[in-house]
């Protein structure tokens, strides 16, 4: 086995590529390169990956021949381990979970079919304008902390503050949150082995996935994804067939269903008030989909990974959320009891489907998945929340331990922050445990809201910096499909999505409760906005800072793309000269 030790670099320069791509490496000093390391160390499994990584890998490829002397010296710390296909199914179908498996039962059940497509629909353009927006900032700027850097670059470190430090708690919450759902999915099995067991085995599967790092993580999200995407797939096909009547003469899909349960119970449970209530848990089943601006750092070249994990969320949407939410709308009523009054993968609509069609084991293979996907999430909820930690510790705004990464490239301190928040997944075994996981999931609620309004925000900024600084759009290797007004469109969705939401809090479904009970309904639905307004009053308060004019915004730190307009038209000219199919499928599914 090779030794472990630190490997340095000498000065040299970097070999130029064609289409004017330039490799780390223009007068370095001192840099990294763990690929020298034995693979024990390079896979975490051993002590020495736990020692600190003696300098950056200067791993992320600079495209264009202007490029400044010393543009090496801006690159993060964490290493460039994803591959292209790692950021692709990140993008498909990392965030698949829980809101589309079992939480979308609850939703049907209060918004009727028709709520419920009209809920997913609109945030699903929103979030096509949110994905769309952050491909077009990363691909530029694939900064430690994506988002939140870019928000303390182009708006205000202490709107920052407030973005980055909400993230952090949001997914350090939904950690136990997931981890006591996975326990209760395996539970429709059998109810023999106690729930803190699973809690238990599922914590470990998730702090032994986080020991392996960034690796460890793509390649659990890649296979998981595609074990979701072929789920849902033959859940589709299955559905269609059961609504056409084909399904077993002993089910209840061995007649023609069609549109019947559009007719009756009808089309929305609770009218315009049900299909407010939805929009939340719209937003939860698409949480995550941002992470792929978080990974682009970790890949080696984001120009030519990144816009195909972009248009895949497009995919994502149209083809997977919004034909199965169409299918459990068209073949299970939203006044089935099981909706309401079950729990855990027995309130999935998927489940309920199958079950009511009489066909065996695939209703296994739905809870299987569940429980995968809840792993898959939990998995998200340490990377996301760690590496927003990181950067929020290298921007000043939280102790600079955190910084500290590894020979492995794992930010070490800020995994274990974020895995330090598991255990609260026992308190499911306490009386109290119901109250309290309601509190938790307040806090994680309406977070990835604003989260998706500061991307937008920041976007919007980012062009306008980009034109006053005499900057063409026509330099950038990807533009976001709907451009600026792309996110001004996508923003006021989202401030609409809030306002709906507070009317919600205000007036909930049912008979309104009074009193203190009605202050603690309003706090439960909308708590994640007064602290995100104390983390923001927190931040003005310690660092006294203000948003900057456009002419100020620093749009070269950080920066790998340094194209001119003369080169981004000849290698556009290039790709436009290329086969009619080819042409087709670059504009679908790649880089055009």
């Amino acid at each position: 086995m090779e030794d472990d030790k630190k490997i340095y670099g000498d000065d040299h320069t970097a070999g130029v590529h064609a289409a004017g791509d330039i490799e780390y490496g223009q007068r370095q000093e001192e840099f990294y390169d763990p690929s020298l390391e034995s693979k024990w160390t390079r896979l975490g499994l051993n002590i020495e990956s736990f020692k600190r990584a003696p300098g950056t890998t200067k791993g992320l490829v600079v495209h264009g021949g202007g490029a400044p002397e010393l543009v090496g010296h801006d690159n993060p710390l964490l290493q460039q381990k994803m591959k292209p296909r790692h950021l692709q199914m990140i993008a498909v179908g990392g965030s698949i979970g829980t809101g589309l498996f079992v939480g979308s039962g609850g939703a049907l059940a209060r918004g009727g079919p028709l709520g419920i497509l009209i809920a997913w629909v609109l945030m699903g353009i929103m979030l096509i304008n949110v994905c769309q927006a952050l491909g077009e900032m990363a691909i530029v700027f694939p900064v430690s902390g994506g988002f939140y850097t870019l928000a303390s670059r182009m708006m205000d470190p202490s709107f920052a503050f407030a973005m980055g430090w909400n993230y952090v708690l949001q997914w350090a919450v939904v950690l136990p949150l997931e981890i006591t759902v996975a326990g209760t999915t395996v539970q429709y099995w059998t109810n023999v082995v106690p729930l803190g067991a699973w809690i238990t085995l599922f914590f470990l599967l998730i702090i032994f996935f986080s020991i392996l790092g960034t690796l460890g993580y793509a390649e659990e999200e890649f296979w998981s994804s595609c074990l979701k995407l072929t789920v849902v797939v033959i859940f589709v096909f299955m559905g269609i067939i059961c609504i056409c009547g084909g399904g077993p003469k002993s089910g209840e899909y061995g007649t023609y269903v069609g549109g019947r349960y559009w007719s009756n119970p009808g089309l929305f449970a609770n009218g315009f008030k049900g299909v407010c209530s939805v929009f939340v848990t719209a937003a939860f089943s698409f949480a995550g989909t941002e992470l792929v601006g978080l990974a682009a750092t970790e890949t080696p070249n984001p120009r030519k990974s990144m816009p195909a994990a972009v248009k895949g969320t497009f995919w994502r949407i149209t083809i997977i959320y919004i034909t199965s939410l169409l299918i459990i709308g068209l073949a299970v009523p939203y006044n089935d009891p099981r909706l309401a009054q079950g729990s855990g993968a027995g309130r999935s609509p998927f489940v309920i489907l199958v079950d009511k069609a009489g066909i065996p084991v695939f209703n296994h293979i739905v809870n299987a998945t569940i429980c995968i996907s809840v792993l898959s999430i939990g998995l998200s909820c340490v990377y996301a929340g760690s590496r927003t930690l990181t950067a929020l510790a290298e921007t000043g705004y939280a102790p600079k331990f955190f910084t500290y990464v590894d020979k492995s490239g794992r930010p070490l301190y800020s995994v274990l922050f974020i895995l330090a928040f598991g255990p609260i997944a026992y308190v499911n075994l306490a009386d109290v445990g119901g109250a309290v996981f309601d509190w938790l999931l307040a806090l994680s609620g309406l977070s990835t809201l604003f989260t998706w309004l500061a991307i937008c925000i920041t976007h919007i900024r980012f062009r306008q910096a980009w034109k006053v600084q005499g900057h063409s759009v026509e330099e950038l290797p990807f533009t976001a499909a709907g451009g600026m007004w792309g996110s001004v469109c996508g923003a006021v969705l989202l401030v609409l999505v809030l306002i709906a939401q507070f009317y919600i809090a205000v007036w909930p479904l049912g008979e309104a409760p009074t009193g203190t009970a009605a202050a603690e309904a309003f706090f439960i639905s909308y708590l994640a906005a007064p602290i995100i307004l104390g983390f923001w009053v927190a931040g003005y308060l310690w660092k006294r800072t203000l948003p900057k004019r456009a002419s100020e915004i620093d749009l070269d730190t950080g920066r790998k793309s340094w194209l001119t307009v003369e080169e981004m038209r000849a290698y556009r000219a290039e790709r436009a000269s290329a086969p009619m199919y080819l042409r087709v499928y670059r504009f679908l599914f790649g880089a055009k």
